[in-house]
């Protein structure tokens, strides 16, 4: 089972996108930053799906402090293709952020994009 916790501004709004895909192996859950960041760590959850208004800084600022810029990536205002989505997965990426605007786009794209590694 893939776990995804979501947070920020939307973080109902992206777990709730998410559970409406019913992907096999995929469970979402609605998370504080400093939770999320520990659980990612200690190998609890697998994904974080942070918004903001902007989909830079705020929807990942703690998780870039404590996972390290690495594991993180922002997509900002802009919309990744699939393609874009899958390199970053295969990077090592576990961590990305967006802004609210675009939650009904990049969420799914994100989670069927996990689902598929699974």
């Amino acid at each position: 089972m893939t776990k995804i916790l979501t947070g920020g501004v939307g973080k109902s709004e992206v777990a709730n996108a998410v559970k409406a895909l019913g992907l096999d192996g995929v469970e979402v859950a609605v998370s504080s930053d400093m939770d999320a960041a520990m659980k990612l760590r200690s190998g609890q959850a697998d994904y974080f799906l942070g918004t903001c208004h902007t989909g830079a800084g705020a929807s990942l600022g703690v998780l870039v402090g404590l996972m390290g810029q690495p594991a993180c990536h922002t997509f900002g205002r802009s919309v990744p293709t699939e393609d874009e989505v899958a390199a970053l997965l295969a990077d090592g990426k576990k961590v990305f952020g967006f802004s609210m605007d675009q939650i009904d786009t990049i969420a799914p794209l994100l989670a069927r994009a996990v689902a598929a590694r699974a």
